[in-house]
């Protein structure tokens, strides 16, 4: 990434002022040559971003549209097909979460409702206090098993087939946030607990928008770190980054406090290849490559349940566990579907070892890597067939509590159509984490590296395998 000039101007600007200057906006766009193209010079991009009604109006649209779901969610009919909060919920907003986190990297986090609330509990106390160490060290592994277990818990109470279910989770969320606002400083929840950060981190990373910064000038031009702490023009970062470290999507909610702050034109708003971070990290983490081969157990099991020979399944389960308890089979059906693919990953990394050099810890976490854009690629296939196979629920259900007879399918495609679009999103999802294997192989110089891939794309092939064939099978809806 280059660390040249951004193009920007500084205003004029008192000597030893500590006063932020408010920065200027750009009139063109006119990427250097071999840089990565800077949104932030197109005017429009950088006034929208600048704003001070940016995030606010869409923070304001979305607690107004949290309200009524969670209204409705709890006091509204009780069957899913009728409630208008359940399916804006798992309809609308669950499937296109995973597109939103690839095309906008973790913008959603930025306009989310939730925080919002917990920051007006925030100011109430005026705590703010700071993150415990303990926290920032497990926070992600908290994180990860936190979205296992709601995971879990879906399948076996039913949480989004039933509109109550759904409503006491979105409490359980708020009630956290809540809680913690009240103790702890800046967004520490989203940071360190919010069970879509690490599905929002590992999927932003896949994005082609990517907001970093000048790093040579943040260093001989700025001292003040306005960006990180604060200006009179905006908060400190929410997320405790600092954008003159920052080198991985999977923090920043791109909620433009920086950019606002910074009068130095250091921060940068890139158009990037997709994926290119995969390969480019430096300091790969092993929580991150975990969350991303158990990803693709989950993806598997919410395949499989919604299959015909899901029953099947539990039968053969039945016989192995001595129990007629559909949750008791169905844990170890999901716990198999966990294991399965993580045991995958340390044998093929084992072979990559041998073959060619580094610890199996190594391998596991570099190539664990290489995987999220199959569990993005399989997320979005999989959440295609509600959003495209039903993605007339909504409006269905608001018709329906209005008293009126919805005499329409809920279908915007045929069931033919979804399924090309779902093999083309997986196949898109396969090239990507063949070619980001391929280069975290090749990235460490050596011939051996690359004798590493093998066993990795024999491992990819068979995860591919499974997910066509559970895709090429009739699914049920939810509505």
């Amino acid at each position: 990434m280059s660390d040249r000039s951004s193009g920007l101007l500084d205003p004029v600007e008192s000597p030893g002022s500590r006063r932020c200057p408010e920065a200027r906006i750009p009139r063109s766009w006119v990427p250097p040559s071999g840089e990565e193209p800077n949104l932030l010079h197109l005017g429009w991009v950088s006034r929208l971003l600048r704003s001070r009604f940016y995030p606010g109006v869409f923070q304001g649209v979305g607690v107004a549209v949290f309200a009524v779901v969670m209204f409705t969610t709890l006091a509204g009919p009780t069957a899913f097909d009728e409630n208008v909060g359940a399916t804006i919920v798992w309809i609308l907003w669950w499937p296109l979460l995973p597109i939103l986190f690839f095309l906008f990297a973790r913008l959603w986090c930025g306009v989310c409702p939730f925080p919002v609330i917990g920051e007006w509990f925030q100011k109430l106390t005026g705590l703010s206090l700071p993150v415990p160490i303990w926290l920032r060290k497990y926070g992600i592994w908290i994180i990860d098993a936190i979205f296992l277990a709601i995971t879990w818990a879906d399948h076996v109470f039913g949480i989004v087939a039933s509109p109550r279910g759904t409503g006491y989770l979105l409490l359980a969320v708020l009630g956290g946030i809540i809680v913690t606002s009240l103790f702890l400083e800046r967004r520490a929840f989203c940071a360190h607990l919010c069970f879509l950060g690490g599905l929002a981190g590992n999927y932003s990373m896949a994005s082609p928008l990517a907001l970093r910064a000048n790093r040579e000038n943040c260093k001989a031009r700025c001292k003040e770190s306005w960006c990180a702490e604060g200006s009179e023009h905006a908060p400190g970062c929410p997320m405790f980054i600092r954008p003159r470290t920052i080198d991985s999507n999977r923090d920043c909610n791109l909620c433009a406090n920086c950019i606002k702050s910074c009068p130095r034109g250091s921060i940068r708003l890139e158009l990037r290849k997709p994926t290119a971070e995969f390969w480019a990290t430096r300091k790969p983490r092993l929580e991150v490559a975990s969350l991303a081969i158990v990803l693709v157990g989950v993806v598997l099991v919410q395949n499989l349940t919604m299959l015909g020979i899901y029953d099947t399944i539990l039968g053969w389960t039945s016989s192995v566990t001595a129990s007629a308890s559909t949750s008791v089979n169905f844990s170890l059906v999901f716990l198999v579907a966990m294991a399965a693919p993580v045991a995958l990953l340390l044998a093929t990394s084992w072979v990559s070892a041998r073959l060619g050099g580094g610890s199996v810890r190594r391998n596991f976490t570099r190539f664990g890597y290489a995987l999220i854009p199959l569990d993005l690629a399989g997320h979005i296939a999989h959440n295609l067939l509600h959003l495209l196979g039903e993605g007339l629920a909504v409006p269905k259900a608001v018709v329906t509590q209005l008293g009126r007879t919805w005499t329409g399918g809920t279908a915007l495609l045929s069931t033919a159509t979804i399924q090309v679009l779902q093999y083309a999103v997986l196949g898109a999802g396969v090239v990507a984490t063949v070619y980001a294997a391929y280069r975290i192989a090749r990235s460490g110089g050596a011939r051996t590296n690359v004798r590493a891939l093998v066993p990795q794309l024999a491992m990819i092939a068979v995860l591919v395998a499974a997910n066509v064939y559970l895709f090429s099978q009739p699914m049920a809806h939810r509505a």
